[in-house]
This record gives structure tokens, sequence and C-alpha cells, in this order.
């Protein structure tokens, strides 16, 4: 993208200790695509040739809830700390008022804050993370719906799947008007429409999470609903320029996997709604931008000499993730370079931009999480997400009559199912595997593909692909990759594992997580093989059985399970196992709309 300096206002400069950087930032009311990358200065001394992107200031509640957050970790001690608590805190009175109230309470000789003094602070100052949310009845939830599931034959089958619905009702919520009369008390943004919130310490809405909440709301057919989620996410792109990682002030400077064109299409494709599609296509054309420019942009050449554009991850933070800035600092202590640290950071925020927080999969040392790289590796997933958007921006415009827009997207879709075929796609293996840039440097113009590039560790995403139409429209390719999967090691007795790797990240061996079960599953579906349906059941029929067994054990929905063992809930990661569960709730719905459940079929572990 062009950028004219000469509109750059520069605001305000600091040196580095390791390095010297001057960034510029730039209030011109919302921040569009337009003028995104015209508001950041990159470093003019490196720290680290691989941490050259943009950063996007956070604002001053983030900065003085870290503190607090920082000072409970100390008054508290470890033993059941949420950082993520102090960040979702809501202020009583005005920031000024609040720091200096918190700079007069009495600290020890190290500096600590005693756990009765800061409590007393707290509860005088600040309010109670998630009182700025209330609760929203779903305008269009029923009981019952009309023709709700009617592949499901088993009783009992059909009164856990009310019970699922119903959990809508449960995580419904709406920002609560203090939020629009007091924005900079809040760190919660002021969405107009209700959301669905995942559940437990997550009291906000995410983006990706969002799309599968929708594929569960479609099935409950909840339509008023989950058009709201999906214009609450539109205006995020219209005062952002992208959709956040989710709907707070100190996720604004990273995204998540891109799947707000698929929501639409899917709605739409239930609801016949075009009015929805016009208001939606340009944010989502913004949106498209956001990815296909800037830092997420990488152009690599393939061994035929062709040029690819794809896309990557990239965070625009290198600091502490607000939301976990003590573990961040933790985890960083083990470098003693500052630049390092920065490095990290950006790395840290990248991973959690990807949904994947934390993986091996972005690891050059499987043991040591300072070892992440996710700027460096250009992900098979994301850019089959964004070759769906660009498939769905297609079909979109061909609705509402835009055969222009079509015709470019059509043209954009068929260039990176190429790009990915060139640069991911690994015959002997029948996978599409993740491409790491080797010796980066964000000067160069373009990478030179290389096999060695490819990782060939085994990961549920290196499938992904095969949810997209245009690979499992392929009947050669199908049955590649159908082979591929079936001898990859990752089906296991309760769903498909994220990956063969057991290193205490969440998003590693043996947890399963619903996305991946519901795209690959989906993937397969819409093949023609009747063998890939016939796999794609035996693994839904798992997933739900261990969703259900799962639930009556412990009365909840889970964010994720033990695939090795049905019935069990999984963990590992940076926080204790989560429930409610947004995208689990709306898998399950998926799963039992598309194979119901037969009479006879049993539904207890085996």
């Amino acid at each position: 993208m062009a950028q004219n300096p000469i509109f750059l206002i520069i605001l305000g400069f600091f040196t580095l200790f390791c390095c010297s950087s001057v960034k510029a930032s730039l209030e011109l009311g919302s921040t569009t695509m337009s003028n995104y990358y015209s508001v950041i200065v990159h470093n003019s001394v490196q720290c680290n040739s691989t941490d050259t992107g943009p950063v996007v200031p956070t604002t001053s509640l983030v900065s003085f809830l870290e503190t607090v957050q920082e000072t409970a970790l100390h008054a508290y001690g470890h033993k059941g700390f949420d950082p993520k608590l102090y960040v979702d805190l809501s202020l009583k009175q005005n920031l000024s008022t609040t720091i200096e109230a918190f700079e007069k309470l009495p600290r020890s000789e190290n500096g600590s804050v005693s756990d009765h003094d800061l409590n007393g602070f707290i509860e005088k100052y600040l309010n109670g993370a998630g009182e700025d949310l209330v609760y929203a009845e779903p305008v269009d939830f029923v009981a019952e719906p009309e023709g709700f599931l009617p592949k499901v034959k088993n009783p009992k089958v059909r009164a856990w799947a009310l019970e699922v619905h119903s959990l809508w009702k449960n995580l419904s919520r709406k920002v609560s008007g203090r939020v629009r009369e007091s924005p900079d008390f809040h760190t919660l943004l002021p969405l107009k429409y209700p959301v669905m919130i995942p559940g437990s310490r997550f009291r906000e809405v995410y983006y990706w999470d969002s799309y599968w909440v929708i594929r569960g709301l479609l099935t409950s057919e909840m339509y008023e609903t989950a058009k709201g989620i999906v214009y609450n996410l539109l205006s995020l792109i219209d005062e952002f320029g992208y959709v956040l990682n989710g709907a707070r002030a100190y996720y604004t400077n990273r995204s998540h996997p891109p799947l707000l064109s698929s929501m639409v299409l899917d709605i739409y494709n239930r609801t016949g709604d075009k009015d929805l599609i016009e208001k939606s296509l340009p944010a989502l054309l913004k949106e498209h931008e956001f990815w296909n420019s800037g830092v997420h942009k990488v152009i690599v050449q393939d061994a035929e000499g062709s040029r690819h554009t794809l896309n990557r991850y990239y965070a625009l933070w290198n600091k502490p993730r607000p939301e976990s800035s003590t573990i961040d600092r933790e985890i960083a202590s083990k470098l003693s370079n500052t630049c390092e640290k920065t490095k990290l950071y950006r790395e840290l925020a990248s991973a959690a931009e990807s949904g994947w927080d934390f993986s091996t999969r972005w690891m050059r040392d499987e043991s040591d999480l300072t070892s992440l790289a996710t700027t460096s590796i250009i992900p098979v997933d994301l850019n089959a997400f964004i070759l769906k958007m660009e498939l769905d921006i297609t079909s979109l415009a061909h609705v509402i009559g835009d055969n222009k827009i079509a015709a470019r997207f059509k043209e954009a879709s068929e260039a990176r199912k190429k790009a990915m075929n060139s640069i991911f796609w690994n015959a002997e293996m029948g996978q599409w595997l993740d491409y790491w840039l080797s010796n980066f440097d964000a000067s160069k113009d373009a990478y030179t593909w290389n096999a060695s590039s490819q990782n060939q560790k085994l990961f549920a995403s290196n499938f992904v692909p095969l949810w997209i139409q245009l690979f499992n429209s392929d009947d050669e390719v199908v049955d590649e990759v159908l082979r591929s999967l079936q001898n990859s090691g990752l089906l296991c007795p309760a769903g498909i594992a994220t990956s063969l790797t057991n290193s205490g990240q969440q998003w590693d061996f043996p947890n399963g997580w619903a996305p991946l079960q519901h795209m690959i599953v989906e993937g397969l579906v819409r093949s023609r093989s009747e063998q890939a349906r016939s796999i794609a059941e035996d693994i839904a029929v798992k997933w739900i059985r261990t969703n259900y067994v799962a639930y009556k054990n412990t009365g909840n929905m889970h964010e994720k399970y033990d695939v090795e063992k049905c019935g069990d809930f999984g963990g590992g990661g940076e926080y204790v196992p989560q429930t409610g569960f947004g995208w689990s709730n709306g898998v399950v719905l998926a799963f039992l709309e598309e194979f119901g459940w037969p009479q006879d079929l049993k539904l207890d572990c085996p």
C-alpha cells in the first residue's frame, strides 16, 4: 500500500536500551484500512531483523490495569491467579482519581502492597470483571424450535441436544449502558447488539469463536441473534479496519482467524437476507485488504519461478499481552536481552492472533516457549480461511449483482489456490504443510521456496484446506488426503488430535478442539466420496459421544476435550480448563443436524 509521509504527524518518540526506535501515532477518528498503516512509523533501528512491524498503542486504562494485575500477583500469589481478571475490571471514578488513590497505597520496602490494602482499593475504586455485561434474553429463543434436529431419533440424545440448545440463554449478554455512557471507564467495547460469550473467563465476544457459535445458532433457528453477532463484528471493521481478536480495548492490536465472510454466507443461505449482504460486503472488502497488505502479506517464489502472495499472522504489538502480562513477563525473564524480549512479545501476541495459543506448531524448540516464531511461518489454515473469504465474497457479490467484485475475487481465489498448491502441498505426505520463512529479512521482496522449509510435523491444520470447496470438489485430492488422515495418527478414540506432540501446550496432543473437528468433518462430507462421508460420520459420532459423557459427568460443555479418553475434557496451557462453551455447543448441534443419531446407536463411551 503506497504511503505519503506528508500525512504522518509524529506525536512522540522514545529510545529503547538496545535499539533506537521512533514510532508515530495519529488520531484521525476511526482508524480505517486506508490510513491504518500510514499512522505507524517503523522502527528506525531494529532490535532484531524479525521485529520490523508496526505497533498499535493501547489505552491508558489498559496500562493502569496491567499495573494492578502485577500488584495483585505479588499481593495474592500465583495460586489460582488469573491475570485476565484484572484487565477486565472497570472504573468507578475517573482514571486520574483512581491512579492517585492507587499510588497512595501503603507499600513495603520492596514496593509490594498487602492483600488487605489491595482488596480495599479494588472494592472502592473498581467494578468487578463482567459487571459491564448484563444478561440479555435472546429475542428468538424458543425451548424447542419447530423441526429441530429431525434426524435425531434417539430420545436420550434429543433431550440432551435440547439442553445444549438451552445453553444459548446462559451465554447471552449485552453491553451495559454504563459502557456507552463512559467508555473510558471500561476495557469492554460498546457493541450495539447482544453477544454470545464463550463462557467462564471469556466475558466478551471473540472473533473466530463466533463462527461456530453462529453455526449452532442457525441449527437452533436463532437467526436474529446470529445477525446481531455479525453486525457487531462489522462495527469493529468500521472502527478499527479489521475484526479484533475480541471486543476489549486490549485486543485492538491483533485480529483472529478471519471467518466473518463465512458467517455472512451461512446466515444468508438460511435466511435469504440480501440486506445483510449489502451491509456486510464493504466491510468484508476492508478485511480482505487488511490481511493482504502490510506485514501480513508475504511473497514466495516457487520452484518454477512463479511468485505467489500468501499471508501470515503478525500482531501489531511487541509488549506483553495485557490480558496475560504477568505470564508473558515471566516467560521472557529467561531472556537476558531487552530486544529479544520485544521480539518474543511480538511472537506471543501473533500466536494469540492465530487462535492456537499455544502450540509446538509455532515453536523452533518444542520444549521452549521463548522459541516461538509465529511471524516466520506462513500457515496453511490462515490461507485456507482467506481463500474461503475470496470465494465467499465472490458468491455474495453475485447475489447482489456486483459482477465486477465477483470477477475480481474469483480471480484472487484461483491465484490463492495455485499458491497453496505450490507452496504448501506435499504430494508424498498427501497434506498441506505450513511453510517456514528461512533467514527472515523484512527487506526481502520475495522468498525463494525450498522443500526443506515445509514443516513435516503432523497437525490437524494440515487438513483444514479440505474444508474449502476448491479442494473438496477434487476427487483425486480427497482420496489422497483421506488416506493421509487415516494414517496420520491424529484420529483418536474421542476425536481428532490437534498434534502428535504432548508438550503441555493446549493446542497440542492430546487435546481436541471443536473447530478442527468441524472443519475436517465438513470438508469430508462436502466431497463426493462415500468413504470420506463414512469417516467423517465416525469422527462426528466419537466427538458427540465424548461431549455428551463429559456433560453428564460434570454438568458442563467444555472448551476442549482429551481425545485419548472418551468423556474427559482437555487441559494444558496458561489457564485452567473453561466451561460454557460457545463453539463446543455449536459444533455438537451442527453435527447432530448433519448426521442425526439413530434410535439404537449407543451414546455412552464404549
